[in-house]
């Protein structure tokens, strides 16, 4: 199985090209994992383009291989965001990779009523880099051609805004309807009472709310759904914050086709 490497260094590089990858991850890769001449990697961007080679000669600080396949992808259309509401321990982070792992096109991070784990401060910025680098990881591990966006700490009401744009699903346990059986498109031509076109129709965005260990607060739930998301349960069971999302982006994956 060949080595996975993503570096942001790598822009289209032809086949019978030799790709040199330098930085932090070229010496994680030589020094770490032990990297060496004739081993078979496959190395992103995060925009797109995979390329794949052989490892033609290796350094303390980089390493080269000659291309030899390139692949280039379309970032998947709609999106599926996530949008995590802050959890103590490290249960928000886990829930962003596994939901990286399964396909989720970008992460937003929350901070709802009732999250015991608060990014103040300086702590936003120290957050925001240690989602990104979660997410980085996990884009890494699981060979995906595009990397997930990181978006800004949003407060509920900065959340419910997104509605107006994109198909907003809150994962609620007490929902009347499954999200096996929600739609994700409305039919085209739908006009809101401002004529505008509608943020249900096909192409639309989607984004999954996720609560803390504590839930969604009522008040919460009344200003998302005024702003136009929907409810939506996983089976009859209550997960925990850290697998909600990465179970909703399975089960959205597979009924918009990807899987």
């Amino acid at each position: 199985m060949a080595n996975q490497y993503l570096s942001e260094e790598v822009g289209l590089p032809a086949v019978g090209e030799i790709a040199v990858i330098t930085g932090a991850e070229a010496r994680h890769a030589v020094t770490v994992s032990r990297l060496a001449v004739g081993e078979t990697v496959r190395v992103g961007n995060g925009l797109g383009t995979i390329a794949g080679g052989i490892v033609t000669a290796v350094a303390p600080s980089e390493f080269r291989f000659e291309v030899q396949t390139v692949e280039k992808l379309e970032r998947p259309t709609p999106a599926i965001w996530l949008a995590q509401a802050l959890a103590k321990g490290d249960r928000d982070e886990l829930a962003i990779q596994a939901a990286t792992e399964l396909g989720v096109d970008g992460v937003i991070p929350w901070t709802a009523a009732r999250s015991i784990a608060r990014w103040e401060g300086a702590r936003i910025a120290k957050g925001q880099e240690r989602w990104a680098a979660v997410v980085r990881e996990a884009t890494k591990q699981s060979a995906r051609a595009w990397m997930p966006e990181v978006a800004p700490l949003v407060t509920t009401k900065q959340l419910a805004a997104l509605a107006e744009t994109a198909r907003m699903i809150v994962l609620d346990p007490l929902a009347r309807e499954s999200l096996t059986t929600v739609a994700l498109r409305q039919a085209q031509g739908a006009e809101s009472a401002q004529g505008a076109e509608s943020a249900q129709e096909s192409g639309a965005d989607i984004v999954v709310v996720v609560g803390p260990e504590g839930g969604i607060s009522p008040a919460e739930f009344e200003l998302l759904h005024a702003a136009g998301a929907t409810s939506a349960r996983l089976g009859d069971g209550i997960l925990r914050t850290s697998t909600a999302g990465p179970a909703a982006i399975a089960v959205l994956s597979a009924k918009l086709g990807r899987w």
